[in-house]
């Protein structure tokens, strides 16, 4: 397969269109739909009626029935989230991060990747949540050697779909500054740049992985040279799509950048409290492959 050549479709899609397609396909064509979400913030139900934008929008329920028509109508469907799952609502006071895992568990995510308030709860509360659910988080410029969660969390993850091969790791923001340090312990943070070329490249060219995937928490842009979601994608060679987290960003249209060597790389973050949903699916044939991008409301 040629990996590298993609045709782009880009949509804003609300919940009744759901199911459509743009793109003329080839019934032969496999479809992989990655569903995301990011900076959920504990948001187990809907904004109240007289919320000042979002009313009666988001909420578990429906979020899970959401992924759920999307699954029935393409099961090589793959669901990850960037990460700050917790904190946000009393639920997260009173649960501790249990009944956000628990429910995501059941809605079929994937995996997700660690956000600064994964921490909030400590890392011994984390990981009795990693271990009580079977919940898969992914960090790969996290080390937790000497930690509550050592051997817990993968720096990455491959899923096989009818034989396409998806390659995902996971990269978090520097904690220093901003969680407080007893909540991390001996967490060491790793240059997400450095450790994105190494992962992406072994996902590539060791693993022979025909989509690469970095789940980031990162944030999308920053005035100063802070690293992001945009630096990431201008300074790596084998990201395919960034789904991302920590800013909030809602892009309503996924940011297509060149990477080191001129192909292109998806950046998209869809907000935060679920309350949109970021669907992208990719397309693969014997000749070429390509993607379909759209945000859906919740």
């Amino acid at each position: 397969m040629n990996r590298r050549k993609f045709i782009y479709n880009s949509s804003l899609a609300s919940l009744s269109a759901i199911g459509l397609n743009s793109c003329n396909l080839n019934s032969r064509d496999l479809k992989i739909t990655i569903l995301h979400t990011n900076d959920v913030h504990s948001q187990i139900e809907p904004f109240p009626l007289n919320h000042h934008l979002y009313p009666n929008k988001g909420g578990f329920a429906k979020r899970a029935s959401l992924f759920k028509d999307l699954i029935t109508i393409n099961p090589n469907t793959l669901i990850f989230d960037a990460g700050d799952i917790f904190q946000g609502t009393p639920y997260f006071n009173f649960f501790q991060g249990e009944l956000e895992l628990n429910l995501m568990k059941m809605m079929g995510y994937n995996a997700a990747t660690i956000g600064n308030h994964e921490f909030d709860a400590g890392l011994k509360t984390l990981k009795k949540n990693i271990l009580n659910n079977n919940f898969q988080f992914i960090s790969s410029n996290y080390d937790f050697t000497n930690t509550e969660l050592e051997g817990l969390i993968d720096k990455y993850k491959i899923y096989n779909k009818e034989g396409i091969r998806i390659g995902v790791f996971g990269l978090g923001i520097e904690l220093k500054g901003l969680v407080n340090p007893l909540l991390y312990g001996e967490t060491k943070y790793y240059d997400p740049v450095d450790i994105a070329k190494d992962i992406s490249s072994k996902l590539k060219y060791e693993k022979g992985c025909d989509l690469v995937i970095c789940i980031s928490h990162l944030g999308h842009q920053y005035q100063n040279k802070k690293i992001s979601d945009i630096e990431l994608a201008k300074l790596t060679s084998n990201i395919d799509l960034i789904i991302g987290g920590h800013t909030h960003t809602l892009l309503k249209k996924p940011l297509i950048l060149n990477n080191l060597l001129g192909e292109d790389v998806i950046i998209n973050q869809v907000g935060s409290s679920g309350v949109f949903v970021g669907k992208i699916d990719f397309y693969f044939s014997n000749s070429n492959k390509y993607s379909d991008k759209s945000l859906v409301e919740v």
